[in-house]
């Protein structure tokens, strides 16, 4: 189990160019498909919760997986296969890359990464929108990514005070009925 970990962990640290965001579809692909230490809505509140503390993303969630799947040294594990192998290479490459920044085949090469990314990041999202769709109905979903969108973009306000706002929203009625019953 521990060396699945640390293959796992290891191979979306090499691989999670652009981030922790860029990351996500990888974690994903790694705890969800091939080793389904998650199912899909286990995955989705594990980000959902991740994305709402703070610190590194791809470092809140090699941590919780890991100590999930293989308690607290799979945690350390997790931690350290997904973060030794990325700031080895960007040590490395990013020395690299300022040696040679001016010549046109790196600058295509680094330019050429953000496509890839985005269709990446595309993918999960639209797997988020279809289990949204799914689970609250449509109109719901739509209205919540909608309102969610422009108190983000529009509004400037944190994604982690509008994931404590739907989570209060949540419990209140919850609440009221114990109260009340």
């Amino acid at each position: 189990m521990q060396k699945d970990l640390f293959i796992a962990f290891c191979r979306v640290g090499l691989l999670g160019f652009g981030g922790g965001p860029s990351a996500i579809p990888l974690f994903h692909q790694e705890v969800v498909r091939k080793y389904k230490w998650m199912d899909e809505d286990e995955f989705s509140d594990t980000l959902a919760l991740a994305n709402a503390m703070p610190g590194p993303i791809a470092t809140k969630l090699a941590g919780y997986i890991g100590y999930k799947v293989g308690g607290k040294l799979g945690c350390l594990n997790a931690i350290l296969a997904s973060v030794i192998p990325t700031s080895l290479m960007m040590i490395m490459l990013i020395g690299i890359l300022q040696a040679y920044k001016d010549i046109p085949w790196v600058k295509n090469m680094s330019a050429s990464v953000v496509p890839v990314v985005a269709v990446m990041l595309g993918i999960l999202a639209w797997d988020f929108i279809k289990k949204s769709g799914d689970t609250l109905g449509w109109k719901k979903a739509l209205t919540m990514m909608v309102t969610a969108g422009i108190l983000m973009e529009v509004l400037n306000v944190h994604p982690a005070f509008i994931i404590l706002i739907v989570l209060v929203f949540i419990f209140l009625p919850i609440k009221s009925r114990r109260v009340k019953a």
